[in-house]
């Protein structure tokens, strides 16, 4: 089929559900607000698209509505709005507004749209520009009854991880079963140690086999990463004493202690920085750029985290605090951004006909961003999303593939 259409049947807000079947939580005051956290402010404040794809037979959206509205009644920061308090400082108001809830079509079947197209995408995902809500959801239904659902949602809310675990007690509200685990809503749990006015500025099985001179071998991970990181230096043909960096997202939850539970809503990543020259990273053997990756990843550890939550309380409070994405790049050139998603739980999202045939992330606009996720294959590998300039792409997947 040369033109796949996808024409918006509907589009609405709805909002919480409670156990009394109500729109009102009577046990909790409205308009009750949550602040952001120093991790919420540092996330890009622009919302994250991701994708799911279902073979038949599927459950109604009137079902799929209800039950996303009785998970929004545990997770009622979707249904809120970003405000401000009297010192001008954003937070989440809990009004219960609502998530954007759309309902679509496609003149196709899904393996006459599939592998997707950059335009073909851009249809099953809903717009979020210039809108309030947090976040919004769209069905797209197929003519051989595949079902797309995609849902995006602002950053400074909740990071990947957080996202995973609501799909899936999504799914769980669906097939009928209690929510659990449920979420953890505390937010002052990021108090600096000190007071402020004291503070002062301060892949494949035969990647997994690099091994340092005394024979250590590194993860997985750390070997893709290092593999791609030289890779993309290569095929961009930097100079070789241009310097690149790698930013790696680190997921705090397990590096804190007491440790923060994964059911932690909000944001809680910070990223490693390991950096070297071009010639360094394509000169040496491979494994000299994955220790590159591993000490910096190790660095990013509780002390690291805890240093942070200082800083950027006392910034936040004295000086303007700028997150990271208020200098716009369209391009991560000479750098490449890392977002890990290995053991979320975004292949687990059932919503009672079994796990998706697709999932993967819609991704930003700037060149040279990878997201590494579980396999889908059920071979525990690890599939590599990427964005590159269209130009590098031919010579991106033939030295891939080779290991030198």
């Amino acid at each position: 089929m040369s033109i796949i259409k996808v024409d918006q049947v509907s589009s609405k807000l709805i909002k919480p559900i409670y156990d009394d079947g109500s729109d009102e939580d009577h046990n909790i005051t409205n308009n009750k607000s949550v602040p952001l956290t120093v991790f919420d402010k540092l996330a890009e404040d622009e919302h994250v698209s991701i994708l799911y794809a279902y073979r038949p037979p599927n459950p109604s959206n009137t079902l799929l509505e209800e039950s996303l509205r009785k998970a929004l009644s545990e997770y009622r920061e979707w249904a809120g709005r970003f405000s401000t308090d009297d010192c001008g400082r954003r937070l989440i108001l809990l009004n219960d507004e609502g998530m954007r809830f759309i309902e679509a079509s496609a003149n196709c079947t899904l393996g006459e749209a599939m592998p997707f197209k950059t335009s073909t995408l851009s249809s099953l995902n809903p717009s979020y520009k210039g809108i309030e809500e947090l976040a919004l959801v769209q069905l797209t239904r197929f003519t051989c009854g595949s079902l797309v659902i995609s849902f995006s949602s602002n950053h400074m809310v909740a990071d990947g991880l957080f996202v995973s675990r609501f799909m899936v007690a999504w799914g769980q509200a669906c097939r009928g079963v209690d929510i659990h685990p449920r979420p953890s809503h505390n937010r002052s749990i990021f108090s600096p140690r000190v007071p402020s006015s004291k503070l002062k500025s301060k892949a494949s099985s035969s990647l997994s086999g690099i091994v340092t001179g005394e024979q250590r071998p590194y993860s997985t991970f750390v070997s893709l990463a290092a593999h791609l990181w030289r890779t993309i230096t290569k095929v961009r043909g930097l100079a070789e004493f241009q310097k690149t960096e790698m930013l790696i997202s680190v997921n705090g939850r397990k590096r804190l202690k007491p440790r923060v539970p994964d059911e932690y809503f909000g944001n809680l990543v910070l990223w490693a920085n390991p950096e070297a020259r071009a010639k360094d990273i394509l000169d040496e053997p491979l494994s000299v750029a994955a220790e590159m990756v591993h000490e910096a990843v190790a660095k990013v550890n509780e002390d690291y985290f805890k240093s942070y939550i200082d800083f950027a309380n006392y910034n936040i409070q004295e000086e303007d605090f700028i997150p990271r994405d208020k200098v716009y790049v369209p391009s991560w050139w000479p750098n490449v951004e890392v977002v890990c998603w290995l053991g979320f739980p975004f292949g687990e999202v059932d919503f009672g006909v079994g796990k998706p045939c697709v999932f993967m992330p819609l991704f930003h606009n700037w060149e040279g961003v990878i997201y590494l996720l579980p396999s889908f294959g059920g071979d525990g590998g690890i599939d590599v999303h990427i964005t590159l300039f269209q130009q590098q792409l031919d010579l991106f997947e033939w030295l891939c593939y080779s290991i030198d």
